[in-house]
């Protein structure tokens, strides 16, 4: 299978080095790779794998286009790869856009391609999306905490965010967030790819249900935790079914992904093959 890769940074470069190096063994060959800033690229990177511009995707053989830079990204460029191939989005707060969200799911069934979203952090995410599936699945919050100096965040959110780091030596946490995952996907794009994937998955329920709570807590020096919080149905005597799982993952400080989620994303990138035109977790 031929991959292309959309974005070199630190993931991106994860990415291209396990393919340079074992892609043999699980049948994958880089195709090509893109990054918006042609100067990262060092001369370990062929000059012949570099593409300069998207829109040449038209007319290569790759098979798998994996998108980890920004959801701008699959705003702008995401119909045009189902053309030619499937589409691994790495930055699935692009389907908290209703017009992205729909212009994916219709240019994957027309070009009978699929798109693939990986779980990532999120602990359950196949058991919820059969929840979802028989209409069993009533609520759904995954809160994220993560040191201050872990979010890159946008607008009032921001403001808050610096103030805390700037109140130093500060100690308590601090709800950043509380509420829809919709709003929040715009308000911290590069951080909750988590509750993302959690909406798609929760589909009866999707960005405006699933509930998401974004943490700053300065004690979080060594850790990035996601909590994920699930409710099912209630029987006749009032006992309603619920399941809470805690994530814990290492994270250097200042880092907005955690060690373990470079190698569940390239797991999750193993798993995207042969499963048909829509979208899919994986």
């Amino acid at each position: 299978m031929r991959v292309g890769i959309v974005g070199y940074g630190n993931l991106g470069k994860f990415l291209v080095d396990l393919i340079l190096r074992n892609g043999s063994k699980h049948e994958l060959e880089l195709d090509f790779i893109w990054n918006r800033t042609y100067t990262k690229f060092d001369e370990s990177i062929p000059k012949e794998l570099i593409l300069t511009d998207l829109k040449n995707v038209v007319g290569r053989s790759v098979d798998l286009i994996v998108e980890v830079a920004h959801p701008g990204i699959s705003k702008e460029y995401g119909s045009l790869f189902l053309t030619v191939a499937d589409y691994f989005v790495g930055s699935p707060t692009a389907f908290a856009d209703p017009q992205v969200n729909m212009s994916l799911r219709e240019a994957a069934l027309r070009h009978q391609h699929a798109v693939y979203i990986p779980s990532g952090a999120f602990w359950g995410a196949q058991d919820i999306q059969k929840m979802a599936n028989m209409e069993s699945l009533h609520g759904l919050t995954v809160t994220m905490k993560k040191h201050p100096s872990s979010f890159r965040l946008e607008g009032k959110l921001k403001v808050v965010n610096d103030k805390l780091m700037q109140d130093s030596p500060a100690t308590a946490a601090v709800t950043l967030y509380d509420g829809p995952v919709k709003e929040l996907c715009s308000l911290a794009p590069n951080n909750v790819n988590t509750m993302a994937a959690a909406s798609i998955a929760a589909h009866n329920l999707g960005f405006d249900k699933v509930i998401g709570r974004l943490v700053a807590d300065p004690s979080l020096k060594k850790w990035h935790v996601v909590e994920v919080d699930v409710t099912g149905n209630t029987t006749a005597d009032g006992n309603t079914f619920s399941v809470k799982s805690v994530r814990k993952n290492p994270a250097a400080p200042g880092a907005v992904t955690g060690s373990a989620t470079f190698h569940s994303f390239w797991n999750s990138l193993l798993l995207a093959r042969r499963q048909g035109p829509g979208i899919h977790l994986c």
